[in-house]
């Protein structure tokens, strides 16, 4: 996997994870890279930093790679909170049959739409070997929610 800095024409900046570059190409030129905070469909690859590895060894504490400060930690988990309820809010859940209904639109057998679910790891296989393409985000438990 390799992440990639993208820009939106808002200027909205965030990350992508792809196979390669290959796999940002493609997901590019089908329209495919959307903005998390404006759904703008204009998104391009913004120029990023390279780090470079001196050895495979960990780097010892204090050598740069200092930890995320709280302030950086809080925007994270904000940011992800984000992304989830906007994902909540906007795709349907179908729960466990979001491969069959994943496969159907991709096929033309059902009208697209936004959804969002569960899979197997067999599922997941089946849908990349289909050449679905499914963005994986993990949920979040809450203070609020009753778990029992």
């Amino acid at each position: 996997m390799i992440v990639f800095d993208l820009e939106c024409i808002n200027g909205h900046i965030f990350e992508g994870w792809f196979d390669d570059r290959d796999d940002l190409n493609r997901q590019q030129e089908q329209g495919l890279l959307q903005c998390p905070v404006c759904d703008s469909f204009s998104v391009s690859p913004k120029l990023s930093a390279v780090a470079i590895r001196k050895s495979a060894s960990p780097s010892p504490a204090g050598s740069g790679r200092e930890m995320a400060s709280q302030a950086q930690l809080d925007a994270m988990a904000e940011f992800a909170e984000k992304v989830t309820r906007y994902v909540e809010n906007n795709y349907e859940d179908v729960g466990s049959s979001f491969a069959k209904q994943a496969l159907e639109m991709h096929y033309g057998a059902k009208e697209f739409k936004q959804i969002r679910g569960t899979t197997t790891q067999e599922e997941e296989k089946t849908l990349e070997k289909e050449g679905v393409p499914v963005m994986k985000i993990p949920t979040f438990i809450r203070d609020d929610e009753d778990l029992n």
